[in-house]
């Protein structure tokens, strides 16, 4: 009798997902990527990733080691950059031979890391071994995708020599250092107002808030602010307030003195520190706690803040540029937001438009994504969009926005096998489902089930992926699951104690 095989998932550890087991997540389908991949899909092995400290990565192993039936294991990467393509292939290659040979279903978890990891995973998935891939994420769930291209393996040295550091910065969407209003690609009119707006804003020193899905180009315009003010000289700094681990939100805000807690070896300063007479741009802001809220305002108010473990007050000087895609005021009403530190922050207020809502905008922003690419691999100069490929682009509803669009183009402008790229290559650089079994479907009757429990866990997960899909807009969340109104929503959202 032929020996089954052991199906194995491979994945990279992502900040994400320490932070979610970090801030109290209770079940799998709630503590990230790798997390809920798990809970809708069977492996009997998880081989991980990591480039974290040790003491951030060993809480969420035991935590991950004790919801799940597969072993888990873990191994830490030495790596000068998270974005080094190099260091990243060396470190995954190294992984899947250690699996090869022993009868294994290999598995590539695509969501955690940064996109070079994400690239580095398609390339060895379609040339060193034969692998299935996976997404997972709030909005639209696990799911297998489909990578139909094929790469030769003779690829790999050529792609390790391509230009990493230009190339990664348009993967990730990077805002450049001297970003500036013309930066900002545009011909749709409520763009072209809400650039006029910031360029206001810019010349006052005033608190700025800016809404948007992920995506619209957010810390692009805070960044256009900054360097069209006054302060242009002095530093920007940004930070991701979704990504703090909860224990060290006050650390790397504020700063801490030696011996403020366990592993202070040294004083060390926070981020307004660090923008003293700049900007501070503290992006995904809603995802801030209360108790850190209040500390917040007080040194939007005062001016002043006390370092964790010191008892000397600091003065800072700083302006303040927020960004969420949240609807704060939903959230004020509801009392998880402050609203004194609300009206604090939503002095110049900017609401940017998903780019499906940007007429005009798809092609320009698409045509401009493929100059630049010319530009980091001077090889591929000769690459163009066909017309099926334009009129393709012109019909999706890119749901991640810029990011999405600008990662589907990547991928296609370097796999197309001809210069002209056309609608079949953009297809294939889409990532698109598989249909599968959802582990709520997975249940041995034989055995028993808990089918309440099932159906709570199934309207739990599909009410906070309408609630991200829409931006926390229940009435739109609410139409979404076919509620009558979203009254009913938050009904159904108190019944299972949802935030």
């Amino acid at each position: 009798m032929a020996k089954s095989k052991t199906t194995v998932l491979l994945s990279w550890i992502g900040g994400n997902d320490l932070s979610k087991v970090e801030s109290g997540a209770s079940t799998l389908l709630n503590g990230g990527a790798i997390a809920s991949t798990l809970a809708n899909c069977e492996f009997d092995e998880v081989e991980l990733l990591y480039n974290y400290p040790q003491e951030n990565v060993d809480p969420y192993l035991t935590w991950l080691s004790a919801l799940t039936k597969s072993k888990v294991s873990a191994r830490y990467v030495e790596m000068t950059s998270p974005t080094n393509f190099d260091e990243i292939y060396k470190a995954a290659h190294a992984l899947i031979r250690s699996q090869q040979g022993k009868h294994h279903d290999i598995s590539f978890l695509l969501s955690p890391g940064t996109p070079a990891m994400q690239a580095v995973w398609i390339l060895l998935g379609k040339t060193a071994c034969d692998a299935t891939f996976y997404e997972s994420s709030i909005e639209q769930g696990v799911r297998k995708v489909d990578i139909p291209f094929a790469l030769a393996a003779e690829y790999l040295p050529a792609a390790r020599k391509i230009d990493e550091i230009k190339l990664t910065d348009i993967s990730m969407s990077r805002v450049p250092i001297n970003a500036a209003f013309e930066s900002i690609i545009t011909r749709n009119p409520t763009m072209e107002m809400l650039k006029n707006r910031a360029q206001v804003l810019a010349d006052r020193n005033v608190p700025v808030l800016i809404y948007g899905e992920t995506g619209t180009g957010k810390e692009l315009f805070a960044r256009a602010i900054h360097n069209a003010s006054k302060r242009s000289n002095k530093p920007f700094i940004a930070l991701n307030c979704g990504a703090i681990p909860s224990e060290l939100v006050d650390s790397i805000l504020f700063g801490h003195v030696k011996g403020a807690f366990t592993g202070a070896v040294d004083d060390k300063k926070g981020v307004f520190d660090d923008a003293h007479g700049g900007t501070l741009f503290l992006d995904e802001f809603g995802e801030l706690t209360p108790p850190t809220q209040i500390r917040l305002l007080r040194v939007l108010q005062e001016g002043t803040f006390l370092p964790v473990g010191g008892n000397k007050e600091r003065k800072v000087d700083v302006r303040i540029i927020t960004a969420t895609h949240q609807n704060l005021f939903d959230l004020v009403s509801k009392g998880s937001f402050r609203e004194d530190l609300f009206y604090r922050v939503a002095v110049g207020v900017l609401n940017l438009p998903p780019i499906r809502e940007r007429e005009g905008d798809l092609l320009l922003l698409a045509e401009h994504l493929i100059r630049e690419l010319k530009e980091a691999e001077p090889s591929l100069q000769d690459k163009k969009l066909s017309i099926s490929a334009k009129n393709f682009i012109v019909k999706q509803s890119w749901r991640g926005n810029v990011r999405e669009l600008h990662s589907t183009l990547m991928r296609a402008f370097l796999w197309a096998a001809n210069n002209l790229i056309e609608q079949t290559d953009i297809e294939e650089a889409m990532f698109t489902s598989k249909p599968q079994v959802s582990g709520l479907m997975s249940h041995d009757i034989a055995e028993g089930v808990d089918i309440k429990g099932l159906m709570d866990d199934l309207a739990k997960e599909y009410i906070m992926r309408a609630l991200a899909y829409t931006g926390q807009n229940k009435k739109k969340a609410a139409r979404l699951l076919g509620l009558k109104n979203y009254q009913t929503l938050n009904n159904w959202m108190e019944k299972y104690h949802l935030q």
